[in-house]
């Protein structure tokens, strides 16, 4: 099961990827900048991923990010049948009850604001992967491209 993480700061997108590399997750993750990118990628994802054509298993996806926040991703990505399956995680600074109440009115699995240090980031992670990966029973049409 592929990973995608759709964040526009490249230290988080950075400091994920040393994370992942860190709790020895074995599934692979991919990352987009922003909630347009993630749409591209979700719509056409062998532009992303060369010859793979398969969509992601899990998106931890960002609020806040430019062109396309991660709400109106959100939003787009549970309203569309071929996507609606998707486990979505928010991932994101904000800790605002709203964003908490909206995202999940939205359809988001989960939300989880981002750890401060390094080491609660790799632990975060190895839970994430864990529980998605190892625990959930998912539906597998929802992990293919139709």
């Amino acid at each position: 099961m592929r990973i995608l993480m759709a964040d526009d700061d490249e230290d988080d997108r950075r400091a994920v990827a040393k994370a992942w590399k860190a709790s020895r997750a074995i599934n692979p993750i991919e990352f987009v900048n922003n909630g347009e990118e993630l749409m591209d990628y979700l719509h056409r994802p062998g532009e992303f991923s060369g010859a793979e054509s398969a969509q992601p298993g899990l998106i931890l996806l960002d609020l806040n990010m430019p062109k396309k926040d991660g709400r109106e991703a959100l939003r787009e990505i549970k309203a569309n049948p071929e996507l609606r399956r998707i486990p979505v995680v928010i991932l994101t600074t904000s800790k605002a009850e709203e964003d908490i109440y909206r995202t999940y009115d939205l359809g988001a699995n989960s939300f989880i604001t981002k750890p401060v240090t390094f080491t609660s980031l790799v632990e975060l992670i190895h839970v994430i992967g864990k529980y998605w990966v190892e625990i959930v029973e998912l539906p597998n049409d929802g992990m293919r491209a139709e």
